[in-house]
């Protein structure tokens, strides 16, 4: 328990000269910020992800095989604006390779216009989910949370992918004491469990006041989360180069 909570304390609090740096708190917020889109797209947007893509290819399955309440077209949608947002990631990795606070921080910055543009759409619609304004959100959110995987996946922070939990959970389990393993970064695992559960849970509660109410909740930690790591990354900073 105590190498539980110091693994979680040094997550959210990295001690000085940690060689993740500001990162780990940061990849946690999106991960939040993932819990939210999911509760927009699956409850809001009519059984879609735009963030989970392995249960997309799995509702595009079940919507040709003729399953209620799901459809062929939303999933294929989401997965081309996933894998464009995606490669834009892949640019942006290259593009800022040398410094990883500034890859995630201009990653969180565009993020932040793409959900700013799916909260305009939503205020322009009125909160009415009208195929237009859905399809509207599906390729928005789509591009940024394409675009979030691709950036978190180089930089390579051990089991905070942001968006995948198959992985973590696999890890905590397998991994742990009663499996024979080390349990290495046992709190870091089960922060990012609860960061994504958390998120899906204020997500919902949220939705029932309204979708924007949820995509401004996401806006306003993507904002804080680009702005603290603009001002946390220093030229010469050691973690800003670490793989």
């Amino acid at each position: 328990m105590r190498a539980l909570l110091l693994d979680a304390a040094r997550t959210l609090v990295p001690p000085k000269g940690d060689r993740q740096g500001p990162l780990p708190p940061l990849m946690l917020a999106l991960t939040v910020v993932t819990g939210l889109v999911d509760a927009v797209s699956y409850l809001g947007l009519g059984h879609v992800f735009v963030a989970n893509m392995t249960g997309n290819v799995v509702f595009l399955g079940f919507a040709l095989a003729g399953a209620d309440g799901l459809s062929a077209l939303a999933s294929v949608v989401s997965l081309a604006a996933f894998l464009t947002g995606a490669l834009a990631g892949g640019r942006f990795g290259v593009r800022f390779a040398a410094h990883r606070g500034r890859l995630l921080a201009s990653a969180m910055a565009v993020q932040a216009v793409l959900f700013a543009g799916a909260l305009g759409t939503t205020l322009a619609g009125h909160e009415t989910v009208s195929t237009a304004v859905r399809y509207a959100l599906i390729v928005l959110l789509g591009l940024a949370m394409g675009l979030q995987n691709a950036v978190a996946r180089r930089l390579g922070v051990p089991d905070l992918t942001t968006t995948v939990l198959t992985l973590t959970l696999t890890g905590l389990a397998a991994d742990s004491g009663p499996a024979g393993g080390a349990a290495p970064r046992p709190g870091r695992r089960i922060l990012s469990v609860l960061a994504m559960f958390l998120g899906a849970l204020v997500g919902a509660v949220l939705l029932e006041v309204g979708l924007s109410l949820v995509l401004g909740m996401a806006l306003a930690l993507l904002v804080a989360g680009a702005v603290v790591l603009w001002r946390l990354s220093a030229p010469d900073a050691a973690w800003a180069t670490a793989p």
